[in-house]
């Protein structure tokens, strides 16, 4: 999966990432005259917190020490980080812009 990341000027990041085209939409595309494409690009921008756990995600780091960092970095109750982080890859996730070992 080819996921691309910009820095934006407030430090924060947007990450551009593919998605498959759902059948029955290319059957209506089709029907209508186009020719859909097999994927199209979405968006997603993280503010301050999820930049600095994608920060993070370089595939060495456990969750765990992911979830202990960002307890750290913002002085949360451990379960609030827990709950923050696990919440925060699920999503990035569902959207298959990671992959979890």
């Amino acid at each position: 999966m080819d996921v691309t990341e910009i820095r934006l000027e407030s430090g924060e990041v947007l990450l551009n990432y593919p998605v498959g085209i759902r059948p029955w939409m290319a059957k209506i595309v089709g029907h209508l005259g186009g020719k859909p494409d097999k994927t199209q690009t979405k968006k997603i921008q993280l503010d301050m917190l999820g930049t600095s756990v994608w920060d993070q995600l370089d595939g060495k780091r456990s969750v765990r020490q992911v979830i202990q960092q960002f307890k750290n970095n913002y002085q949360v109750h451990p379960k609030e980080a827990e709950k923050s982080v696990i919440q925060f890859l699920r999503d990035l996730g569902k959207r298959g812009i990671i992959g979890l070992k």
